[in-house]
């Protein structure tokens, strides 16, 4: 678990989103945080406290006390690892950014400052005051001062609060030491969609759960990560793509003008694309389809380009044609068999020029694992 071992000083100011947190709460949990949660008096106004006491197991502090809590667990040598503001007010972004200290939890972030310890904000608050421009700047200067700020997501005229896995990645991001900081990551994730008339399409089996746990993995190591796809993950740029041929066009497209450090070829892109037919084709007679091979973009992307490069095998007799690609010059090449297309866990065979090694897991374990290679 990401956060095991770690505590998280879970902080709640006077919003209405403060009711989300009992379950950000459990969340941070079910990844192995230990939870403190630290309330305003306005906060307190909207959700209980006993609440938080009983979703992190331990007593909300509602008030510093003479065990001067703010130092023991944000003073120099104290015990949390981050202090998570969530939500976050105007009010409070405010005070924390004019060193104003009169509540329980900016009396914490001028601890955390002061030691110098992980903070991330999370606003939430009207959109009206979101953009008002003192609010901006101070989010600004918090900024400045290295906190994370976690973007609201702006509907029905709210800045609302970011959802859960959002703030969670966050929260891992800022505990798990950058090692990945500044690299950029480029990876393509999930099945292709191959048109074969108007209506039908050639495609596979993949959902894109191994690139969506590579992708996440990358985040939480810093890197900055675009995904080339046809769905959406959070915390990542999202670049849609259908067809091999849209996934190779924008591939290409941000090794030319970006530049890219490291390269995960994690989708089932398609090896051939059918004789695309006008309309719909007839049903209730046979029909041959002329399948024509397609360019491998991972070729492509290694040959011109050179980054770091992590290739997937799929089939039961891989290894010759692995040990082909790393000979190539890719860094890594996972061999993994049918059955785990589609499935949230498997087995699978990371393959290095200097080892190979078997791993049965969930794709989550098995993109660490891969991340473990690289690093």
């Amino acid at each position: 678990m990401t956060l095991s071992g770690k505590t998280v000083v879970l902080a709640v100011t006077g919003s209405i989103a403060a009711v989300e947190t009992v379950k950000l709460a459990h969340a941070l949990r079910r990844r192995g945080a230990t939870v403190q949660a630290v309330m305003t008096d306005a906060a307190a106004g909207i959700i209980h406290p006993d609440a938080l006491t009983y979703a992190t197991g331990r007593q909300t502090i509602t008030r510093i006390t003479g065990l001067v809590e703010h130092v023991l667990y944000c003073g120099e040598g104290g015990a949390a690892d981050l202090l998570l503001i969530a939500p976050c007010t105007a009010n409070t972004i405010s005070k924390i950014a004019c060193g104003i200290d009169d509540t329980p939890v900016t009396t914490f972030a001028t601890t955390a400052l002061g030691r110098g310890m992980p903070v991330v904000v999370v606003p939430a608050m009207h959109e009206s005051m979101y953009n008002h421009p003192g609010v901006r700047e101070n989010l600004r200067r918090l900024q400045s001062w290295g906190i994370v700020v976690v973007d609201p997501r702006i509907e029905e005229g709210k800045a609302k609060i970011a959802d859960n896995e959002t703030i969670v990645l966050h929260a891992e991001r800022a505990v798990m030491g950058h090692p990945l900081a500044g690299k950029k990551v480029l990876i393509t994730s999930g099945a292709c969609a191959e048109p074969l008339d108007d209506v039908r399409v050639l495609t596979t089996r993949s959902t894109g759960q191994m690139g969506r746990a590579l992708a996440l993995a990358a985040f939480r190591l810093g890197a900055d990560v675009t995904v080339v796809h046809s769905g959406s993950f959070p915390c990542v740029r999202n670049i849609r793509a259908t067809t091999a041929a849209e996934m190779r066009d924008a591939v290409l497209s941000v090794c030319r003008d970006e530049g890219v450090d490291i390269y995960i070829s994690a989708a089932a892109i398609s090896d051939f694309a059918p004789e695309r037919r006008e309309g719909k084709i007839p049903s209730g007679e046979p029909l041959s389809i002329r399948l024509n091979p397609l360019p491998k973009i991972i070729s492509e992307v290694m040959k011109t380009y050179r980054p770091m490069t992590v290739a997937f095998k799929l089939g039961w007799n891989e290894e010759e044609r692995a040990r082909a690609m790393l000979e190539a010059g890719a860094s890594v090449v996972v061999v993994n068999t049918p059955p785990t297309m589609g499935a949230a866990a498997g087995s699978f065979r990371i393959m290095t020029t200097g080892e190979t090694t078997e791993i049965s897991g969930t794709k989550e374990e098995v993109a660490a694992a891969i991340w473990s290679r690289l690093l």
